[in-house]
């Protein structure tokens, strides 16, 4: 299972990118904007992720600050899937993360 649970790690990190954007491209505005909206989100949180979140990150983050971190990254995907109008997928992307991070924690992933 803990093998398992490093792919579904991976996975939820790939289903934030893609909520976000999903989002920005289902925008309601202007198709230039939609564009800028659906690939820009995604680029500001890899970066968030290169800065703050990876196993190599510029700036790691331990404890309550990484705890924080991890809340508001993942949760920009259940945000973002919620502000689409996606709101069964928003429930199920926010309890597959909480499974898998709590998971990650209890097995020192």
């Amino acid at each position: 299972m803990k093998p398992a649970n490093l792919g579904v790690l991976f996975l939820i990190e790939l289903g934030a990118l893609a909520a976000v954007a999903y989002w920005g491209f289902t925008l309601d505005v202007a198709t230039v904007l939609a564009w800028l909206l659906g690939l820009g989100a995604p680029v500001v949180l890899v970066v968030l992720w290169a800065l703050f979140g990876s196993q190599k990150a510029t700036y790691k983050t331990h404890g309550a600050v990484r705890v924080g971190f991890e809340l508001v990254w993942f949760g920009a995907g259940v945000a973002a899937l919620a502000g689409a109008g996606a709101w069964g997928w928003a429930v199920a992307f926010a309890l597959v993360c909480l499974l898998s991070k709590t998971l990650a924690v209890v097995w020192g992933q």
